[in-house]
Formats: structure tokens, C-alpha cells, sequence
């Protein structure tokens, strides 16, 4: 390690959605950035790619227009458990954009805004010091800095590993497909969730007419079967609806990319003059759709705090009341979606009311009047159907 250190004045750890667009906003303000990513170039994520109307109007803040960059729209969901099949219009309107194309777009806004990006940059270990932060880099490279932001999104730290995760036994699973043409016309405009076994997933197009397969299966149901590929089968031969969008679709990557473990219902309280983005400071069930809007929301409201004067031990005060009850709920519906009854009553219950989408998409998204930009007015009501696939 370097005797002395180099002293940059705001270190961002992450160069995802949430630690660039807080790169972005310091940098607006006048301040000096230095962003580190451990990645040598654009890479895909485990995600669901999906940008509700928060997640947007955060883009468009930053400049970043994901329409431009090919993103598919959304306007239906069809959720199907087995043979039976329920349809909502959603009440917002929504996008669908691969991380690898939207996170490299953000980083490179971020550099044209005046940040030093440094690329291929691993944090190996991170020390509070009595006036100043320690950061040991991979290669024997130190920094010191007088502030530092924590975006390293589902991957901890060394010695800052997250806790209190109210559902941790879930593991992730993301695959790009290209599917047969008639499918991809079918798939259009919609996102697919569907209910399995001990588990939940969806399938939407992304830019490029590219299918994102995501899911999420409990641990111990993985051993059993013995791994992906024969996860996928058992998914498959149980809903035939997911069976024909399936159908003569290649595979993009020779393996999916998995993560575990994804700790479900996190919310971030580090007593400690850290500040946490993004995943690392809040950790949504991914059926919502809320994650990429809570990872912008949170680096819009931190480096607002943080400009303000603000500590970063109120910052997670605040970010935790705007989003704990949003968080209970969510978790709490996670739970009930990979039971053998949440299975079964999902898609009916969708058909019998069909407010409760609306219900649940507000309820589980961050407060109206806590985001940081002018209210939309109200969107479409959701019209549900239900339906039994032959």
C-alpha cells in the first residue's frame, strides 16, 4: 500500500445507476468526483431492467432519455401461475432497458459532466479514519477522502457486508433470449411475471427485441432440482403460457448470470458517516418494479442532503421513513408469492378485484410527495381478466 495516500475530496464506490447519477448531481454542483468501477468495460447485471415512470423522469433529469437509447415500452401484465392467467393494464407508464446499455450510458454522462471515472478499479478494503476515509485499491494503490459514497450495488464491501435483509434465501437468475419471431410479437408491449414453485420470475423485451428472463427461487428448491437447467425445465413444464414464449428461443449467453444472496426488505441504518446508494441502501422484492427508481431516488436525495450540509446518518433516517412501509408491504407479499396458497391465489385474486395492481403498485412504490421531481397526475385504471391457457 502507498505510504501517502492520494486525497480526493467525494469518492463514489460503484458505477451503477445509483452511483452515477449521484456522480452527476456533485458534479453539477461544483464539486470534485472521483468515481471507481470495478469493471473494465459495459457488463450485464442481474436485474429485471425495468424502469417504472419514477425511474424515467430520474433519467430525464440526468439527461439520459432511455426511448433514445432503444428502450421497449411497457403497457401490460399478464401474470400466470400454472395454467390460469391473469391481465392488468399497468397504472403508470414503464420501460424496458438493459443494464449493460443504460449503465454505460450513465457513466459516460457522468465523465462528460466532469467526473473521473476510473475503470477496472477494485476496493479491496475500507476504513473510517477520524477525519477521513482509507481506501485500499486491488494492485497495493491507496486513496484518502474527505467523503465517500457507497453504490457497489449487490455486491458488499469486505468488512461493509449488508444486514437485516428480511428475506435472504432467495437466489437470482437473469438470461437474454431471442426469441422466434411470432413470440416476440406476442411478448410485445407487456412484461410476463409468473409463479412457480418456491419461487417467481418475468420475462419483457428489452432494446434490440431482446427477451429478459429474470427469477427468483428459494435456495433449498435449487438444491433439489440440482441447478439452473433443471430449474428452467420444471418452470416450464408447469406453465404452459412460459412453455410457448419459450418455445425454439436461443439462449444469447452460454450460462445465465446468478446472484445470491439478495436480501430482500433491506433498508440501510449505518450509524456510521457512510452514505449508501442504491442497493446498499435499500434492497426491494423485484416484483415491484421499484428497484432502479429507489437506486436513482436515493442518489438524487443524498447528494441533495449532502449539498445541503446535511450528515449522512440523517440522510438514512429520511430514506428510510420515505420508504419502510413500501418496504413491509413488498416483503411481505415476496414472501406470500413463493407459498403453495400465494401461488394459487395470485392471478385469481388479481381477476376478482381489479384495483388491487393499482393498490399494490402504490403502495409499494416510493411516496408520492417524498420524490424529487413535479408529481404526475394519475394514470390509467387497471382493467384485470382472467383467464384459464389451454
Amino acid at each position: 500500500m502507498n505510504t501517502h495516500p492520494k486525497t480526493v475530496e467525494n469518492l463514489v464506490i460503484g458505477g451503477g445507476p445509483a452511483g452515477s447519477m449521484l456522480a452527476m448531481q456533485l458534479a453539477d454542483a461544483g464539486r470534485n468526483v472521483t468515481l471507481l468501477e470495478k469493471e473494465h468495460g459495459a457488463h450485464h447485471k442481474v436485474c429485471g431492467e425495468f424502469l417504472s415512470r419514477e425511474a424515467v423522469e430520474y433519467l430525464h433529469q440526468a439527461r439520459v432519455a432511455p426511448s433514445d437509447l432503444g428502450a421497449a415500452p411497457i403497457h401490460l401484465v399478464h401474470l400466470s401461475s400454472g395454467r390460469v392467467v391473469a391481465e392488468a393494464a399497468l397504472p403508470f407508464r414503464a420501460l424496458s432497458l438493459s443494464r449493460y446499455v443504460l449503465d454505460a450510458a450513465l457513466l459516460a454522462r457522468a465523465q462528460q459532466r466532469g467526473c473521473e471515472v476510473r475503470r477496472g478499479v477494485k476496493v479491496e478494503r475500507l476504513t473510517a479514519q477520524r477525519d477521513a476515509w482509507l481506501i485500499e485499491l486491488r494492485g497495493g494503490e491507496s486513496l484518502s477522502a474527505q467523503t465517500v459514497f457507497l453504490a457497489s450495488g449487490k455486491h458488499d464491501l469486505h468488512g461493509w457486508a449488508r444486514k437485516g435483509g428480511e428475506q435472504t434465501n432467495l437466489v437470482g437468475f437473469k438470461l437474454h433470449l431471442q426469441l422466434a419471431p411470432a413470440q416476440t410479437e406476442a411478448l410485445r408491449d407487456s412484461m410476463e411475471l409468473f409463479l412457480f414453485p418456491c419461487g417467481y420470475g418475468g420475462l419483457s423485451l428489452v432494446e434490440g427485441d431482446v427477451a429478459n428472463l429474470c427469477l427468483v427461487v428459494r435456495r433449498s428448491r435449487l438444491r433439489k432440482l440440482g441447478g439452473w437447467t433443471e430449474l428452467l425445465a420444471a418452470v416450464l413444464a408447469e406453465n404452459p403460457r412460459l412453455r410457448r414464449f419459450l418455445q425454439s428461443a436461443t439462449a444469447l449467453w452460454e450460462r445465465p448470470l446468478a446472484v445470491s444472496p439478495i436480501p430482500y426488505g433491506y433498508l440501510a441504518l449505518r450509524p456510521c458517516g457512510l452514505w449508501c446508494v442504491g442497493d446498499q441502501a435499500a434492497v426491494i422484492p423485484s416484483f415491484t418494479g421499484d428497484g432502479m427508481s429507489i437506486a436513482l431516488h436515493s442518489a438524487v436525495l443524498a447528494a441533495q442532503m449532502y449539498l445541503a450540509g446535511k450528515t449522512a446518518d440523517a440522510y438514512n433516517c429520511k430514506l428510510h421513513t420515505q420508504l419502510a412501509r413500501g418496504m413491509r408491504l413488498a416483503t411481505w407479499l415476496s414472501r406470500a408469492m413463493v407459498t403453495g396458497p400465494g401461488r394459487s391465489l395470485a392471478p385469481l385474486g388479481l381477476a376478482l378485484f381489479p384495483g388491487v395492481m393499482g393498490w399494490i403498485a402504490a403502495s409499494t412504490r416510493i411516496p408520492e410527495e417524498a420524490l424529487l421531481f413535479p408529481p404526475e397526475g394519475p394514470g390509467p385504471q387497471p382493467a384485470v381478466q382472467a383467464t384459464r391457457s389451454a
